[in-house]
């Protein structure tokens, strides 16, 4: 076995059989920004790199670390790293090179110098990911405009190899071919950019319409939320086997797959439970350590359908050493987008996969949140029909907690009021009288107040 810090042959992990690039995995330690703990935490980055790397049909056959007091501003690696690298590149006859994180554009253009073959970062590879798995138009102008945020500035290493033409004497000598097509690019790019924000600005009208129209319905909002492949996909799935008696069900599903990023539009689907209770539960793009702050900004109008949300659902992969971790950054991720303050319900899936040495409760079990949190935890596996009825009981007491009491006397010349009511809450006793339909009803303070108003 290698030395972890040099070269280590990771040649045959792809299981698909797929024929794929070949590319070399780059990672440096850099001592001084305290970014990883541990050289564990170090390698579970690069096998997150790699995975990635595999989410985007490449094949990763070999990777390269270095410790370093801080990386290196010209290379990220030092030079006699990056000499290193590219006889490994010469020799698997790699089509690309990734490195572990955002490298800047004199870094890339001094990496291909030495390399003689493409140069991918971290931030890149995930845009890629995500032009890959773009469905709705939204999502494909959202990655777009982040994409093309991050080329913008690395224009220039795609037209240094062009010869300069020499011009007159003196100050005013003629552009070169090259600058001549980098300016041209950059007011290309500039153009598209302006295009999409305008764009972008119409379709989050027509998303807050929609917002408006769910509200005006009173539907309480469920969004999961968590790391990427924790299960959300696998859980809103279940969840319409479990309550949707429509033959059309398999239409409303999700795309679920063991891998990275599998689904990223945001999808919304409405969940017809018992006792008479309804709701919309919507599932987002999964989050990741270091997400690139380009689709944190491209995506936010879609990431604010969570903080519109009554109840958030964030998912864990309770069979993965390092869910700490990504609940941790599941969290920042939430707070930044301002949807900190929103009770939730953290469902650790995957319980089954969990051996003894793991010590995580055993599934089925709620833990209740303590008096003045909004907070509970649950154990479950998304493949089990008792999981899902059991989350479904603890997402009713959670939407629940909220609700009023009301008696109601709705005149016969109302009856649009009945309907709402019938509706939008769980109606209880109810008589027909001389003056009207006596009501008492439990529901949502704000669907009580509609129907007070539309009463008057």
């Amino acid at each position: 076995m290698p030395a972890f810090f040099g070269a280590e042959e990771i040649w045959g992990r792809r299981s698909d059989g797929e024929e794929a690039e070949k590319v070399i995995l780059v990672g440096v330690w850099a001592l001084s920004e305290n970014e990883f703990h541990t050289e564990e935490d170090f390698r579970h980055s690069l096998d997150e790199l790699e995975d990635l790397a595999k989410a985007c049909r490449m094949d990763p056959c070999c990777r390269v670390t270095q410790q370093l007091p801080s990386v290196d501003k010209a290379l990220y690696v030092r030079s006699g790293k990056a000499e290193e690298i590219a006889a490994l590149a010469d020799a698997w006859e790699a089509g690309r090179v990734i490195f572990n994180d955002t490298l800047s554009p004199s870094q890339i253009r001094n990496l291909q110098k030495i390399l003689k073959v493409p140069v991918t970062d971290r931030t890149r590879l995930i845009l890629d990911i995500f032009e890959r798995r773009a469905r709705t138009r939204e999502s494909r102008l959202q990655v777009e405009l982040a994409k093309l945020q991050y080329l913008k500035p690395r224009l220039i290493g795609m037209w240094e190899t062009q010869n300069r033409q020499g011009g007159a004497s003196g100050s005013q000598s003629s552009k070169g071919e090259g600058e001549k097509q980098l300016e041209i690019d950059r007011r290309t790019i500039d153009h598209r950019l302006a295009e999409l924000r305008r764009e972008l600005t119409e379709v989050t009208r027509e998303r807050e319409t929609q917002r408006k129209k769910r509200k005006n319905a009173r539907l309480p909002l469920v969004a999961l939320v968590g790391y990427t492949n924790a299960g959300k996909s696998t859980i809103m799935n279940a969840m319409l086997d479990e309550w949707t008696s429509t033959p059309a069900v398999e239409d409303r599903k999700v795309f679920e797959a063991d891998m990275l990023f599998a689904t990223l539009d945001t999808t919304v689907r409405r969940v017809e439970m018992e006792r008479g209770r309804a709701f919309l539960l919507s599932d987002t793009v999964g989050f990741i350590h270091r997400l690139p702050t380009t689709l944190v900004e491209a995506f936010k109008s879609t990431l604010e359908e969570v903080t519109q949300a009554d109840l958030l659902l964030q998912v864990v992969d309770a069979s993965d050493p390092y869910a700490p971790e990504h609940i941790e950054v599941t969290k920042n991720t939430l707070t930044e987008l301002g949807a900190g303050h929103i009770p939730m319900i953290t469902i650790f899936n995957k319980a089954d996969l969990c051996d003894s040495s793991m010590h995580f409760p055993r599934r089925g079990l709620r833990e209740e949140s303590v008096a003045g949190e909004s907070n509970e935890n649950i154990y479950i596996s998304a493949k089990e029909t008792e999981s899902i009825r059991l989350l479904t009981d603890a997402i009713l007491e959670k939407l629940e907690r909220g609700d009023v009491e009301r008696d109601f006397l709705i005149p016969y010349t109302k009856g649009a009021v009945q309907s709402w009511l019938m509706e939008n809450a769980r109606v209880g006793n109810t008589e027909y009288l001389e003056a009207g339909v006596s009501m008492h009803v439990k529901c949502d303070r704000i669907v009580a107040e509609k129907a007070e108003r539309m009463l008057q």
